[in-house]
């Protein structure tokens, strides 16, 4: 088992509605969200030492039209904040240029 699947398995109860199978198949966009929408911030620090903060970021702002949606708009503010401040990549001052 490898380190991605140990952490959806220690999590299983948010992807109730995945069948055991399939589990091992979850995107990281599905993981990311919902971790960031229904994850505890202790679940949301193992995903950054799992995935890191950069590779979060990247798929929190990958999320486009739909997937955008999906996420509660107070965790989409929250992690917006959170990303631009301790993300160099996505820094304001970065996104300027």
């Amino acid at each position: 088992m490898t380190t991605r699947e140990k952490y959806i398995a220690d999590h299983a109860a948010l992807f109730w509605y995945t069948p055991e199978a399939k589990k091992k198949d979850i995107s990281d966009s599905l993981l990311v969200e919902t971790i960031l929408n229904y994850g505890t911030m202790d679940d949301v620090k193992a995903l950054f030492n799992l995935m890191g903060m950069d590779k979060v970021a990247d798929v929190f702002f990958a999320a486009k039209g739909r997937q955008k949606l999906n996420y509660f708009p107070q965790i989409y503010n929250f992690f917006t904040l959170v990303f631009n401040r301790y993300v160099p990549q996505r820094s304001p001052e970065r996104q300027a240029n």
